[in-house]
């Protein structure tokens, strides 16, 4: 499978703070502070609910995703199940507690709407990811009163994804991330909690494998 190219936040989450009249604000100046902000961190941890909806279909799930530079990233669902989806900077995995298979994939053959966001650390730059680029009204957009919405195609996705809403908030941090799919279904991520620059070890992002469970190798990690 093609490896996504974009790096979302993006998830993509968090220097400058909005004054009254921002809504004026230039939108290469808004993505370049939150180029700024994700760039010069080194790490983050932040809680998040992912809600998928798809045709007769709708499921909430919740947890906590830590990324660290350079490609590192630790997807932890709580709720409704508990599960992982880790990847090391060179293959990911997912894995459902309890279940007796886990599945792994090297990065650059999976195609994952999760997998651009371990980009967000160090090579964010929004305005190069995006076509079709647009500042959309708060209100019109579903976003909290003085928060920014862009909205874009992700570059060399147009045959996947239809568009990407990020909404950022008055710390140019993301806290809200839209994925509409070309097939009518929509992943919603939702961000809080951020925690710039925290401690996290490496073995953080490594999995080992639970007794009596066996690896199946393949393209698609999803649920």
């Amino acid at each position: 499978m093609r490896k996504a190219p974009f790096m979302i936040m993006v998830l993509p989450l968090v220097f400058a703070f909005m004054c009254p009249g921002a809504e004026n604000e230039p939108q290469h100046a808004i993505t370049e502070r939150v180029d700024r902000r994700y760039n010069s961190l080194n790490s983050l941890r932040v809680d998040f609910v992912e809600t998928y909806r798809g045709v007769g279909a709708e499921r909430s799930e919740s947890g906590t995703l830590w990324l660290k530079k350079p490609g590192k990233m630790r997807w932890e669902y709580e709720q409704p199940n508990k599960k992982f989806f880790i990847s090391d900077g060179s293959e990911a995995i997912f894995y459902v507690v309890g279940e007796p298979q886990a599945r792994r994939a090297k990065l650059k053959q999976m195609d994952d709407l999760r997998s651009p966001l371990r980009y967000l650390l160090g090579k964010t730059k929004l305005e190069k990811e995006f076509d079709q680029l647009v500042t959309l009204p708060d209100r019109a957009a579903g976003a909290a009163p003085g928060d920014i919405v862009l909205q874009g195609v992700p570059r060399g996705m147009s045959d996947r994804i239809t568009k990407v809403t990020l909404e950022i908030d008055a710390g140019s941090e993301i806290v809200r991330l839209v994925i509409e799919q070309t097939e009518g279904s929509q992943t919603e991520f939702r961000f809080s909690n951020l925690q710039p620059d925290v401690k996290v070890n490496d073995d953080l992002f490594r999995f080992i494998l639970p007794p009596g469970v066996q690896w199946i190798e393949g393209n698609d990690l999803a649920p």
